[in-house]
């Protein structure tokens, strides 16, 4: 369904291989990296936002709705029980009717990474 590689070869800084896609990752000079590229959590939360965007305009085409500009803005944050968090925020341009919005919500919380960061994944890890 999806594949990434890596390479990394200077400190934290990351390559990131994606189909024909190049993306780096870093963690910020706080953590004592770089800063050349988003940390691994907002990587995760763009792959999240990305699927929520998409997903929301697929199902408003199929409806007819317009939506206009789809803005999502994600934060993670941990609590101080140490609960880990991701608050997701929607914005459209066009007008939209709280039955729609309430719908959105809905479908929002049903997207396929969305479902994946709730139910978590199994992760194998091997040496080659």
């Amino acid at each position: 369904m999806a594949t990434v590689s890596l390479h990394s070869h200077h400190h934290y800084a990351q390559q990131i291989n994606v189909r024909q896609h190049r993306l780096s990752a870093d963690e910020g000079a706080a953590m004592g990296g770089e800063d050349s590229g988003p940390n691994p959590y907002e990587l995760l939360l763009s792959g999240l936002g990305a699927c929520t965007s998409i997903t929301l305009r697929m199902y408003a085409e199929r409806k007819g709705w317009e939506l206009g500009d789809i803005d999502v803005r994600l934060d993670f944050y941990r609590d101080e029980d140490g609960g880990e968090h991701i608050d997701r925020i929607l914005v459209c341009s066009a007008p939209l009717s709280d039955e729609q919005r309430q719908r959105l919500l809905e479908i929002a919380a049903k997207t396929p990474v969305t479902k994946t960061v709730r139910q978590g994944v199994a992760i194998t890890s091997t040496w080659k």
